[in-house]
């Protein structure tokens, strides 16, 4: 069964940093490409960050450019999990933040919607 957890999410003073966790099962995140989505209160979602698969890939990553220099995707196979480490953090950072698996090789061209989602985790970057 496929399906897929965030974690990691929390209240935190802008400039702090939060690093989320994407885990997987039923499916090995190192043969898809996997993003980072955000759903802020009043927004619609948007994508942020990517990393394409590496086994048929060229596991690249990229980046949305609000976050370009602040945020690092990356991936352990071993562990089934893509990693999302969020530096500089911004009011306008928070929101749920979602991790999905596009049945692709690629993050460019890919298609979200008929990928596997979680559920999401909070961030709120307050004082």
């Amino acid at each position: 069964q496929v399906q897929i957890v965030e974690s990691g999410g929390g209240l935190v003073q802008p400039g702090g940093s939060l690093t989320l966790s994407c885990a997987a099962s039923g499916f090995a995140v190192d043969h898809y490409a996997i993003g980072w989505f955000r759903q802020a209160p009043g927004k619609e979602r948007e994508g942020f960050a990517c990393i394409s698969s590496v086994s048929n890939g060229d596991g690249s990553t990229d980046y949305e450019e609000s976050v370009k220099g602040r945020f690092l995707i990356s991936r352990d196979n071993a562990k089934n999990t893509v990693f999302l480490q969020m530096n500089f953090l911004k009011p306008e950072d928070t929101g749920v933040y979602l991790c999905a698996a596009a049945w692709e090789r690629l993050c460019r061209g890919a298609s979200w919607d008929h990928g596997a989602w979680g559920q999401g985790t909070q961030v709120a970057v307050s004082s």
